[in-house]
């Protein structure tokens, strides 16, 4: 008797064989130059936070974003928290984040002292809804001596972060017409979209900062890393001296003229960067024809239906995803056990963030869609070069 588990597996291996081996969610390809490369900056000893290789990376990541600057930090954690401190968030600040998100969004305003305020998803971006938002600032914020305020709280609305999940730009004109509304920095956290635009633009690049991620899992990696994108020269200057322990420049001595952070990317990490960089147009090429293929073999289940780029979006496809049906939601369980015990490797969305015990208590929207999308959501084995 066909179920809907025996039925999804049998098209993934349609698409993906009869693997040997397990297949992972997303895993990395080194196929060109980081041997060379690692192997360049081993020679030259310098292998830590100086180095030609995280100059390189810097200026062809602020080429290829269309960025006038880039600065490469240890992880993207740490470059959003380094943003939301750029831009003014201060202790007791309040920041409207998605619940539809991994962890480190909400982590990084609370390394800053601030509260994550949750926010609403949309059912076909995955992203912030700035319909629902815009609905509830309505009733939540009041102005009050230049900002805005939570009137229910009394605290000063900051900055709004949205995040494109899985790689799917968000409905970033409406969010930034809130933000401007309400006064709030706008912040990317396109830690998952390296290689989507929005209306031709690159995603990170529409606030005054944004910030990506080079974790393994991500489109390219540099074993760990991240980096703020910025058009403004004041404040990439400042991101490197706040990352790089804000040291001044001098021949010998140790001055350190505020509270900065060790964040600097190692030469080490740059190096695979940039010999990932150079492959990002193949991988992106490989991830679009593996959604093709997906699309394809999924198109007779109407139980269900892959996340998709909308109309004047680019999306870089980082991880595919299978949406649910309503009518089908509780074989969300079943679905992953049957594809994981076939040695295909999938997993549901993340926990929402308002439910996890260090944000219980924090300030939240109406929540229904992300609430159901939780339900719904399964990410499938996603590797450039599946196809």
């Amino acid at each position: 008797m066909r179920t809907l588990s025996s039925a999804i597996v049998a098209q993934l291996r349609d698409v993906l064989g009869h693997p040997t081996e397990f297949i992972p969610l997303h895993e990395p390809r080194f196929e060109k130059n980081e041997s060379i490369y690692l192997q360049q900056c081993i020679e030259s000893t310098f292998v830590s936070s100086v180095g030609q290789f995280v100059d390189r990376f810097e200026a062809s990541l602020a080429e290829y974003t269309g960025s006038q600057y880039a600065v490469a930090v240890v992880n993207g954690t740490c470059a959003l928290q380094v943003a939301l401190q750029l831009v003014g968030v201060q202790r007791d600040d309040e920041v409207l984040v998605p619940t539809l998100s991994f962890v480190a969004t909400a982590n990084a305003v609370h390394y800053c002292g601030a509260i994550p305020h949750f926010v609403e998803s949309e059912e076909e971006t995955l992203g912030m809804d700035p319909e629902a938002l815009g609905e509830w600032l309505k009733q939540t914020a009041e102005p009050a001596q230049g900002v805005f305020r939570n009137r229910q709280t009394g605290r000063r609305l900051r900055a709004l972060v949205p995040m494109h999940t899985f790689g799917h730009p968000c409905d970033l004109e409406g969010l930034l017409k809130i933000a401007q509304d309400y006064r709030l920095e706008l912040v990317e956290d396109a830690a998952e979209s390296l290689g989507s635009y929005y209306h031709g633009q690159h995603t990170g690049t529409f606030g005054r900062l944004g910030t990506l991620s080079f974790n393994g899992n991500k489109t390219i990696t540099t074993g760990g890393g991240g980096a703020i994108l910025t058009q403004d020269s004041e404040l990439a200057r400042h991101a490197k001296h706040l990352t790089t322990t804000a040291k001044l420049p001098h021949r010998w001595d140790y001055v350190h003229d505020e509270v900065g952070f060790n964040y600097r990317m190692p030469n080490l990490n740059a190096a695979l960067g940039c010999a990932q960089l150079e492959q990002l147009p193949d991988f992106l090429a490989s991830k679009r024809a593996l959604f093709m293929r997906y699309q394809q073999a999924f198109q007779d289940l109407p139980e269900v239906a892959l996340i998709q780029e909308l109309p004047k979006c680019q999306s870089n496809y980082w991880l595919q995803t299978l949406k649910l049906s309503d009518l089908v939601a509780s074989e969300r369980d079943a679905i992953l056990a049957a594809t994981n015990d076939a040695g295909l490797m999938t997993r549901p969305v993340w926990k929402l963030l308002h439910t996890l015990p260090p944000y219980r208590d924090c300030p939240r929207t109406p929540l229904p869609v992300a609430e159901s999308l939780e339900q719904r959501l399964i990410n499938l084995p996603s590797s450039a070069g599946l196809v």
